[in-house]
């Protein structure tokens, strides 16, 4: 054997030229991630090279480093083989654009072959190359299992030609297939980013500026109070913005992207109830060559939830103002008064620091609710609690539930402080038997309804009127004065004191 012959005999795998090379073996995987099942397209060019030679056999291979497969194979029942078996690959790696084996028991390259020796019985071979993206891939070949001469010049350009339509078709499915995986990466990007909006409670929105048309999620006509619809004049969402917002967000808009500047906006939706109002983030995406926008992408967002908290706290701060303004000019009166009406300063003292515990707990209250409306029940529960006896309820609470405004929490908190005060001073609640009962019931209909409160002593000491009008007394007869239409009635009986108080109700 003559060494031109050992080097032909060295199996494919080992050949160092296009079976190695990085690109071309990354074209071949991108042809067999479309797969490998069978084509019709393939197998009627294989039939038509076949019939050119008028031989048994065509098939359509792809030659990786170390393995062909056959997307066609017409006349043979293999799906691949081993490189080392593969006569496509030294059609790969022929200098020509075409390889001839008249017949493969007299090639030292594969005489030894097992689809020569073995029931396939290999003999004559054929086989042009296949060039995808400038890279030999495979090949289009056609086989005998006799011994035959070269092909003639016109079957030689017949499958060549055939050759040039098999590495389009594999161009084109491979590019179809590379569409197909883009598209579907679309549609799952499409989906997540519709997730990710809908969680946020975000509505995406596209403005083509020439056309004046929206194209948006359906989402973003619903927030405007639109037909659900994903396009839309841009016009039809400005003359959905509140009159009071809609100069305003106009001008701001055009005067943003005019300058090249992000534009942020909100405003109320026009008619919706309750008040509806809208965040938008917008930003110009492509421009003209002469600097005009074109497009405009942004979002929008229902900020209703923000925008009624924002007006809850600043009404919170300006009833939190007035209140301690109101607060302070009680703290004074009740500095002032009990002063006056104090024998000694600890007398003083201890008065003092009782009625602004009274105010506190009222105003700890009304901060637990934020200045809104508290329940009549908690407040006189509050206020009194600290003069009961905790081993043995003294003073019974009843009544339905109400509800006080701020005011009136507010002064009827002190009335009941000073009526408790003065019952453990001086009155029921200051020998063991005493007790009190402070109930409460509505009177009248419509405008006329009125909250009507007893508080009654029972089981004290013999009760006479007082000598002199002490401060506390002054305290209960005007701590309501700020509700109008108010009227405490405070009586000293010989069975123990008893006031009634009244006020509209306004629940």
């Amino acid at each position: 054997m003559t060494s031109e012959d050992v080097a032909a005999s060295i199996p494919a795998h080992r050949m160092a030229g296009r079976l190695a090379d990085p690109a071309r073996n990354a074209v071949v995987e991108s042809l067999l991630a479309v797969g490998l099942q069978r084509d019709n397209d393939f197998d009627r060019i294989a039939g038509m090279a076949a019939t050119t030679l008028a031989a048994p056999v065509a098939l359509v291979s792809l030659v990786g480093r170390d393995r062909q497969w056959f997307k066609s194979g017409l006349g043979l029942d293999l799906a691949e083989t081993p490189i080392e078996q593969s006569f496509c690959a030294h059609a790969l790696e022929s200098a020509d654009d075409m390889l001839v084996v008249p017949d493969a028991t007299a090639d030292a390259r594969f005489a030894t072959n097992l689809l020569v020796t073995g029931r396939h019985n290999v003999r004559f071979y054929v086989g042009v190359p296949l060039t995808v993206n400038d890279q030999r891939v495979g090949s289009l070949c056609v086989i005998d299992r006799v011994a035959r001469e070269p092909p003639t010049a016109a079957q030689v350009a017949t499958l060549r030609a055939l050759a040039a339509i098999v590495a389009s078709l594999f161009a084109l499915k491979e590019g179809a297939h590379r569409g197909a995986i883009a598209s579907a990466a679309l549609v799952h990007e499409e989906k997540r980013r519709a997730i990710a909006l809908e969680a946020a409670s975000l509505s995406s929105w596209i403005w083509d500026v020439e056309t004046g048309q929206v194209e948006c999620d359906e989402s973003l006509t619903v927030l405007f109070g639109l037909p659900p619809r994903r396009s839309m004049a841009g016009a039809a969402f400005f003359r959905a913005i509140d009159r009071r917002d809609a100069r305003r967000t106009n001008d701001a808009f055009r005067r943003a992207i005019a300058d090249g500047d992000d534009y942020f906006g909100e405003y109320r939706v026009r008619g919706a109830t309750p008040s509806r109002w809208l965040a938008a983030r917008g930003r110009v995406v492509e421009r003209a060559p002469d600097g005009r926008p074109l497009l405009v992408f942004g979002v929008n967002y229902d900020i209703t939830r923000r925008k009624d908290d924002e007006e809850r706290q600043t009404l919170l701060l300006r009833e939190l103002n007035h209140r301690v303004k109101n607060t302070l000019a009680t703290v004074q009166a009740l500095a002032t008064q009990t002063v006056r009406h104090a024998r000694d300063p600890r007398e003083f003292l201890g008065a003092f620091s009782a009625r602004l515990q009274a105010l506190g707990a009222a105003h700890g209250l009304l901060s637990d609710h934020e200045w809104r409306n508290i329940s009549l029940r908690e407040l006189a529960r509050t206020e009194v609690q600290p003069f009961d006896d905790p081993r043995r309820t003294r003073i019974a609470i009843s009544g339905p539930d109400v509800t006080l405004t701020p005011d009136q929490a507010l002064g009827l908190g002190i009335v009941l402080h000073e009526l408790a005060s003065n019952a453990l001073k001086y009155g029921a609640l200051s020998v063991p038997d005493g007790s009190v009962a402070l109930g409460w019931q509505r009177a009248g209909r419509g405008a006329e309804r009125r909250l009507v409160m007893r508080w009654s002593e029972h089981g004290g000491p013999p009760v006479e009127p007082p000598s002199r009008t002490g401060f506390g007394n002054i305290l209960i007869q005007r701590s309501l004065a700020k509700v109008l239409d108010s009227e405490i009635r405070h009586e000293f009986r010989g069975s123990g004191v008893v006031a009634d108080i009244s006020f509209p109700m306004t629940e």
